[in-house]
C-alpha cells in the first residue's frame, strides 16, 4: 500500500503535530511499511484460532508463581485486584493555580 503526501498529512493534522518536509516523508515511509506489514498479517488463515477476551489465558504464560487466593483459583500470573484508598486529592489542590475543590483549573497549554 502506498501512502500519498496527503495521507500523511492528514494523520498530522488529526494528531496535532507540525512535521517538516523531511519528517512528512520519513513517516510516510514508516506508515507504509506498518501498512505493508498489517497486510502480510491480514493474509493468515486464522479460522481455527478462537477470539481472545483476555492476553493472558488462565494458567497462561507467565514468568511468576500466581499469588493471593484470586489469582491461585483463577491460575493467571496476575496480582490480587485489592482496593486502596488513595486519599491525597489535599495534597493536590494544594498545589493547584486556581483550586476550587474537588475541581482545579490549569492554563490552556493547546491552541487551536
Amino acid at each position: 500500500m502506498k501512502i500519498t503526501r496527503e495521507d500523511v498529512l492528514r494523520v498530522a493534522e488529526l494528531a496535532h503535530l507540525e512535521l517538516g518536509e523531511a519528517e512528512i516523508e520519513s513517516m510516510s515511509q514508516h506508515l507504509d511499511s506498518i501498512l505493508t506489514y498489517s497486510d502480510k498479517l491480514n493474509e493468515l488463515n486464522t479460522d481455527v484460532v478462537e477470539p481472545m477476551a483476555q492476553v493472558v489465558p488462565p494458567g497462561g504464560a507467565g514468568n511468576s508463581e500466581p499469588k493471593g487466593a484470586a489469582a491461585a483459583n483463577s491460575g493467571t500470573p496476575l496480582r490480587e485486584d485489592v482496593p486502596v484508598p488513595c486519599n491525597i486529592i489535599g495534597e493536590v489542590l494544594a498545589g493547584a493555580p486556581d483550586p476550587e475543590p474537588p475541581y482545579f483549573r490549569v492554563p490552556k497549554v493547546i491552541e487551536r
